[in-house]
């Protein structure tokens, strides 16, 4: 049996402590320990898991053999360079960085040192997309809407990049990663300096259309996806992980049926139970061992967030419209 892999967390907030406590019980890993800018925070968290806290970054990276980076999207570019120079594998939480020129050069990075550079698009482990797998074709219409209530933790980048940016993953995946020809979006921004809720409209190489709505300052939380092909479309709802596929039934004539019943065959879509953060993490993990090849590389992740820096463009450039005379 192959010894433990040791696995250090660099930021433990609300999401970077859900990383140390998933790696702390994975087998084969060792949780190496925890860094964390603020001390107090770091103790807590490592010693609720029983692992040490580091006093510096470069203290961390000199015991793991592979880290996960969990800080705010500011930081991203600094940290992951840093873990990357010294030589370690590094998964990164989405959004890959704050600006486009970071990713690429962090992408780059990786590469010249030959790293491996995962993204944390967590959408893609998610159960209803794994269910969703054998019944994909080419889509033609692919609607997304991700809505949650307020909270502070994210807003110090637009809701693009905080909530859209898993839509705009997941679509670039189901067409291949083609290019988009044509963005147009909408938004405003209410309760953050940044924007809140946006709409986009975004045309790809090879036909596809893609609508998606993304809010941050909503009631309910919401997470559905639509994708409508030639011979049926998938309903997903990525917050329960559940989903159907709806197709005409094959022996249906128009003019003979009497209800969408008897039209409309509904197949339920299944796959295992399974906590999408774990199946990341230990996706991860098998990349770095050589195991498994890497689920989303650094280019996927540059991708997603050169498509979510076009939507944020594009409701930039969007036109106001006048106010209405009194």
């Amino acid at each position: 049996m192959s010894a433990a892999l040791p696995v250090g967390v660099i930021g433990v907030g609300a999401l970077g402590w859900h990383h140390a406590r998933h790696l702390a019980a994975m087998p084969g890993v060792e949780l190496a320990g925890i860094y964390d800018i603020r001390p107090e925070r770091a103790r807590f968290v490592a010693g609720s898991l029983g692992v040490r806290a580091f006093p510096s970054r470069e203290a961390l990276l000199e015991a793991s053999r592979a880290v996960t980076i969990a800080v705010p999207t500011s930081s991203h570019a600094e940290v992951g360079a840093a873990a990357l120079e010294a030589g370690v594998p590094v998964l990164m939480e989405k959004p890959l960085t704050a600006t486009l020129g970071e990713a690429e050069r962090l992408v780059a990075l990786a590469e010249r040192r030959g790293l491996l550079l995962q993204v944390g698009h967590i959408e893609r482990f998610n159960r209803a997309i794994r269910a969703a797998e054998g019944y994909l074709d080419r889509p033609l219409f692919i609607e997304g809407e991700r809505l949650a209530p307020f909270q502070e933790r994210g807003t110090d980048v637009p809701v693009v990049l905080d909530l859209m940016i898993h839509e705009l993953d997941l679509i670039l995946h189901l067409t291949g990663g083609a290019e988009a020809l044509d963005v147009r979006a909408n938004g405003a921004t209410v309760l953050s300096s940044h924007l809140d809720v946006a709409h986009a409209r975004v045309e790809f190489a090879g036909g596809t259309v893609a609508s998606v709505t993304a809010s941050r300052i909503a009631e309910t939380r919401v997470r559905k996806l639509r994708i409508y092909q030639e011979d049926g479309y998938l309903s997903l709802d990525l917050a329960t992980g559940g989903g159907e596929f709806l197709r005409l039934r094959r022996r249906w004539q128009p003019g003979h049926a009497a209800s969408l019943k008897e039209v409309v065959e509904r197949i339920p879509l299944e796959a295992h139970a399974a906590d999408a953060l774990g199946l990341e993490l230990a996706s991860f993990v098998h990349a770095v061992r050589g195991e498994r090849a890497v689920v989303l590389t650094g280019r996927e992740g540059l991708a997603a967030l050169r498509l979510a820096l076009q939507v944020t463009e594009a409701v930039r450039e969007a036109p106001i419209a006048p106010a209405p005379e009194s």
